[in-house]
This record gives structure tokens, C-alpha cells and sequence, in this order.
């Protein structure tokens, strides 16, 4: 291929441009086939949409990047025909698009099956604080070593076409004739390129954000496949900027969803001031569950003594997490509060006064204890714990001061085996009443397991279900160790999921609602909570549920509800999958942008293959109403830094 000459930089600009869309469309479609059993197939009615609303979301991401090689390719000088600039240049144009476009997508290829999203900026601010990131680098570039390949491809591409269009110089020097035009041109490539950024000519409309990607489809899953990094991460950069929702007066909005909570002398579910032990289990999806969802597994599921304990227990059969990523697990799990579009924890306003779990568990006498096998920092949980009040946190290094055997640990953590049973000792030497919390990690990904176990426990059908195994299995020596302590009798256990398994294995989990579907249940080993139900269930019902079960009644502020005392509650599960807001009531889930009803599916629809939204009634309007008040709480409150209880 001959170099290509033209007779103005302006237009070699605009053409060094268009090989970034196939570069884009390339990690589009290895995205899509790399995660088709999440985003499910694509039909020739709909492919027109998608790739017209993939284009738009590209030229954002294009645009917004280039800022820099725009301006200074069409600044009306002539000394951007220097040897020196040019060079410049083609190193700004190098570098922006092979760490923006080509390293950022390929990674998001990989990274969207853990958390169902775009990577964003919160994600990014997540790295920042992960201490462990360069082992976990290395283990993503060893196991996928061919995206590595195609990114070389991709970089050698961009290059080889930059050299090979180029321009002439203009033979112009007259001053009064060159100024004026290239200050044109300028003018003309700063409009482009702030209608490029916005996403239409439209001056009047609002300018194109990732909710933007559901008008091209209407599948929740598939708005993430016409979505581009790093459109991505620049529209999420201003979180600060928390919009406050207001739907309703603040009188109808409080008749539908209040945080407050009064518990009085008619709660009459309480067995008695326990210990409690809530298990957040990395990645636990309710289809590893054969007790849960027997029609999955005929063969036994892999949570064979979970299971044990559900039936001896009190376990919910419908129950959703609230958000898709562990660091969005606690806020809902021991705070009862929500995330939605971006991890409570890492937005500004979580910096202030929480009353959780630790907190009114104080009041009740009780100390509060964190576990975590990784290091204190690696996933933000210990910054969040200290604004919670928990009293005391323990992580690996507590661990290697007693037992530096590398065997005990992989490079996410330790082992969930040497881990619970140092968990089991040190409870063992707290006075009680105690809470603690426990955050198990071996499930997670890269789902090695300690040599021994490696070939004891089955396999399973994805590479997460042995891990899963190995954890059921670490759970049952803690309750045999335990079981001995004089603490274990008087305890009241809580097991949940902090999201669902990345790997779903049946189709009908590989739904937006199926992608929340968590395990959840209790257990007393003095068989004082014995029983199931059906109700819709979430993480954010857990504190209200524990304060209930203990008697307190002590006013608090959560977005869940008590489940055995407060039934006048509207009964629903909230969450945002693909940046999509779900409710899940006993009847149906609906999807909302948070202003209009996008999809609704009937409850019995477990494949969400009939979108009845043609047949909204007064039900479906009763859900979105309530979790508008929801929504309209939350942002209030967040945008207010207001978690506090307010006494009547």
C-alpha cells in the first residue's frame, strides 16, 4: 500500500479518524461472542439498530478521547507543518487510542462478565485502591493471552493506516488568505466535534448518557453491547454531580417509601439477643442450590451442606441482590443502603454519619468484627466498615502473624478453609454478644483451589462451580468447629450472596432477573427459626430483619424492611443491571431509565422472552410509583449526606 497524499491536513485528520470505528467494531464483536451466553442472541430485525446505536455511542467515545489530536491538528498555525509537531502528534493520536480504545474495550470484553456492566470510572477508582492489581493483571493476560494478540493487531493497524495517509503542504504563504481559512476550518472542527460529544445536531436535547443505549434495543443485556469505553468512563466521571430525582410532594413520596423506621412492643417475631454471623458468600447465584432451584439441579446442586442448613433453617426462595458488585454488597448488606447506578461507597457522600448494623447493634451491647481474607484495602471494604463504626477488622495480615504458610493463600487471598477456621478461634475469644461479619473469597475468580482439593471435588459445569464446592465444604469443618464452642448454640447465622456468579449455567438465570438471583436464609443451630417463604426478598431486608429477630426497638434509617414484622411494606427488590433500574415484585419485574417503564415481564415469564409493557395496568403503575418514591428517597438523601434516623 502506496502512502496517500491530500491536499489539506484537515481532511487527513478526519481520516485518521475513521479507522478507530473499525477498531471499535472489532472489540464489539469479539465482546459480543466472548459474552453471547449473557447478552443471548441477536436477530437480523434487530441488528440494523445495534450497529447504528453502537456507531452513535462510538463516535462519542472517538470524539471525546481525540480532544487533543483534534485541536491540535486543525490549530490555525503553520507551525503544525513542522517535522517535530507532526511527530507529536501521531504519538498523542498512538498513545490516547491504544490505552483508550483498544487496551480499555478488550479489557471490558473480560471484566463485563464479573460485574454485568461497562467498565466506568468508579471501576477505575477501584483499581486505584486495589493493592493486589498486578498479580491479578498477570493472571488475566496469561488466561487470556489471544485478546493480547488481536490488541498488538489492532495497534499495529491504527499505525500502519496513520503513516500511510498523508498531506501535502500548502504552497499558500499569504498570510491574509491562510489565517482566515484555517480559522474557518478550526471553528468548523470544534462544532463537529462538540456535536460528535453530545451525540446529535440537536442543541436542545440533553446530551447522549449510557441510559442513551436503550433506545437501539430492547434488551437490557444488549445496551451494553452498543455502549463503548470510553464514553463509559467519561460520562461517569462528575460523580459529585448527584442529580437529585423528584417525582412526588414530599407527603405522597413518604406515603409510599420511607427510610425511617419505628419498631414497637408488637413485633412479636424476636428469639432473644444472639450472636449474630452473617456469611457474604462471593458469588453464590440461587442456581448452585439444589434445595433452591431443584429443577436445575437433578443431579445435586453444589451447596450440599447450605442446603442442609436452609432445610433446618429459614431460607428465602426469592431473593435479589442490589447490586452487581461485591463493594455494593455492604452498603445494602450491614447499612441497608442501596447503589443503583454507581457503589454507594465510592461516591463523595457516603462520607458521613451511617447508623447500621454496627452501630444499633452497639446500643444493644453487642461489639462489632469484619473478615476478610484479602488485605484491609484491597476491595475498599475496610474504609467502608471504619464509617459503619465496626469496631474491629480483620484481614490476611492478621492471619500471617499467626500462620505465613504461602499454601494458605492464592493471590486473591486465604483460603476460605484455613480462613473459617481462624474466624471460628477468634470468635471463640470474644465476649458475646457479638456481631460479626464474614466475607468469603475463594468462589472468586481464579477460582484455584489448594492442591488437595483440586481433585477431591467435582468439577462442575463452569470453572466457578468447584470453587463454590470448596467453600460449601469450608463452612461445614467451621460449623464443626464451632459447634463445640460455648458461643456456636446461642447464634443466629445469616448467609447471603454478594452478587451472583459471573458464570451462569441455565438459561433462565442468564436473565436481567435472573443475573440478581441470590442465595439468602438464616439458621439457629437451637432450631428457634425454622421455615421458607416465597415473598420477594433483598440484601437491603437483612439489617431491619436481624434488628426485628433481637428485639430492638430503637428507631432506625434503611431501605429494606423487616420481613416477619413489617408486612404493610410494599414488597419489591430493586437493583441496576447494564445501568438499568430493575423492580421484582411477586407479580412482575419491570424495567425503568427512571422516568419511563422501558420492558415489564410477568413473574412466571423465567425467561423474560414476552415483554407485556403494551399491557401496563394499575399494578404495574403501583410498582413504578413505589419505586419512584424509592428513588426519589434515595437521591435526597444521598444528595443530603442524610442517613441518620429522624425521631418522631
Amino acid at each position: 500500500m502506496t502512502k496517500r497524499f491530500f491536499k489539506h491536513d484537515f481532511i487527513v485528520m478526519i481520516i485518521r479518524l475513521l479507522p478507530l470505528y473499525a477498531v471499535l467494531m472489532v472489540t464489539q464483536v469479539i465482546f459480543y461472542f466472548y459474552n453471547k451466553d449473557i447478552l443471548g442472541e441477536i436477530t437480523g430485525s434487530e441488528l440494523g439498530k445495534l450497529i447504528y446505536g453502537s456507531l452513535k455511542f462510538d463516535t462519542i467515545s472517538i470524539f471525546y478521547l481525540n480532544c487533543v489530536f483534534i485541536v491540535f491538528s486543525a490549530i490555525p498555525f503553520k507551525f503544525r507543518w513542522k517535522e517535530w509537531y507532526q511527530k507529536t502528534l501521531f504519538w498523542i493520536y498512538t498513545i490516547t487510542n491504544t490505552l483508550g480504545i483498544i487496551v480499555l474495550n478488550l479489557a471490558d470484553v473480560v471484566y463485563f462478565r464479573y460485574v454485568f456492566k461497562r467498565i466506568t470510572l468508579e471501576e477505575l477508582h477501584f483499581f486505584k485502591e486495589d493493592d493486589n492489581n498486578g498479580v491479578l493483571i498477570l493472571d488475566f493476560v496469561l488466561e487470556n493471552w489471544y485478546l493480547v494478540i488481536v490488541g498488538l493487531l489492532l495497534i499495529a493497524f491504527i499505525v500502519f493506516i496513520y503513516k500511510k495517509i498523508q498531506f501535502r503542504k500548502s504552497t499558500e504563504s499569504k498570510a491574509f488568505l491562510f489565517y482566515p481559512a484555517n480559522a474557518l476550518l478550526f471553528c468548523a472542527a470544534v462544532f463537529l466535534w462538540v456535536v460528535g460529544v453530545r451525540g446529535s445536531f440537536d442543541f436542545q436535547a440533553r446530551p447522549y448518557t449510557v441510559t442513551n443505549a436503550a433506545y437501539y434495543t430492547k434488551s437490557a443485556a444488549k445496551t451494553s453491547l452498543i455502549l463503548s469505553n470510553p464514553f463509559c468512563v467519561i460520562r461517569t466521571a462528575r460523580v459529585s454531580d448527584f442529580k437529585v430525582l423528584h417525582y412526588f410532594e414530599d407527603d405522597e413520596a413518604a406515603e409510599l417509601f420511607t427510610p425511617y423506621h419505628y419498631p414497637d412492643s408488637t413485633y412479636n417475631s424476636c428469639i432473644g439477643k444472639k450472636n449474630i454471623v452473617v456469611f457474604v458468600l462471593e458469588g453464590f447465584s440461587r442456581e448452585h442450590s439444589q434445595y433452591l432451584m431443584p429443577h436445575l439441579n437433578k443431579d445435586g446442586g453444589y451447596t450440599p451442606f447450605l442446603d442442609s442448613l436452609m432445610r433446618e433453617g429459614y431460607a428465602f426462595r426469592n431473593a435479589f441482590a442490589n447490586g452487581m458488585k461485591s463493594i455494593e454488597a455492604l452498603p445494602s448488606v450491614i447499612s441497608s443502603i442501596p447503589s443503583y447506578r454507581a457503589p454507594f461507597p465510592l461516591l463523595p457522600q457516603s462520607v458521613a454519619k451511617l447508623e447500621g448494623l454496627p452501630y444499633m447493634l452497639e446500643k444493644e451491647g453487642y461489639t462489632s468484627h469484619f473478615f476478610c481474607g484479602a488485605h484491609g484495602n484491597q476491595m475498599g471494604f475496610e474504609a467502608y466498615c471504619k464509617l459503619n463504626g465496626m469496631e474491629h477488622f480483620y484481614d490476611r495480615s492478621h492471619f500471617e502473624m499467626e500462620n505465613s504458610d504461602p499454601a494458605m493463600a492464592n493471590s486473591w487471598g486465604i483460603w476460605d478453609m484455613p480462613w473459617l477456621q481462624y474466624m471460628a478461634r477468634q470468635l471463640d475469644t470474644i465476649k458475646t454478644p457479638f456481631y460479626a461479619t464474614v466475607f468469603t473469597l475463594t468462589s472468586h475468580h481464579p477460582y484455584d483451589l489448594p492442591k488437595e482439593y483440586e481433585y477431591l471435588l467435582g468439577k462442575g459445569t463452569t470453572p466457578m462451580h468447584h470453587g463454590v464446592l470448596y467453600t460449601d465444604l469450608s463452612i461445614r469443618k467451621f460449623f464443626e468447629t464451632a459447634s463445640t464452642m460455648d458461643w456456636f448454640e446461642n447464634t443466629l447465622f445469616v448467609f447471603t450472596a454478594d452478587h451472583v456468579s459471573p458464570q451462569m449455567a441455565h438459561e433462565e438465570t442468564m436473565t436481567t432477573k435472573g443475573n440478581t438471583e441470590i442465595m439468602l436464609f438464616m439458621f439457629t443451630p437451637d432450631g428457634s427459626l425454622k421455615g421458607c417463604t416465597d415473598e420477594i426478598v433483598q440484601q437491603l431486608d437483612i439489617m431491619p430483619t436481624v434488628l426485628g429477630l433481637i428485639g430492638n426497638e430503637q428507631p432506625y434509617f434503611a431501605f429494606g424492611r423487616d420481613i416477619f414484622n413489617e408486612k404493610d411494606r410494599f414488597k419489591m427488590a430493586t437493583n441496576c443491571v447494564h445501568q438499568v433500574y430493575q423492580c421484582i415484585t411477586d407479580s412482575y419485574s419491570l424495567h425503568s431509565d427512571g422516568e419511563n417503564i422501558l420492558h415489564v415481564y410477568a413473574a412466571n415469564d423465567t425467561l423474560q422472552k414476552n415483554d407485556i409493557i403494551g399491557d401496563t395496568n394499575e399494578e404495574i403503575l403501583d410498582v413504578e410509583r413505589h419505586f419512584k418514591a424509592i428513588l426519589q428517597s434515595y437521591t435526597k438523601h444521598v444528595h443530603d449526606k442524610d442517613y441518620i434516623i429522624h425521631v418522631r
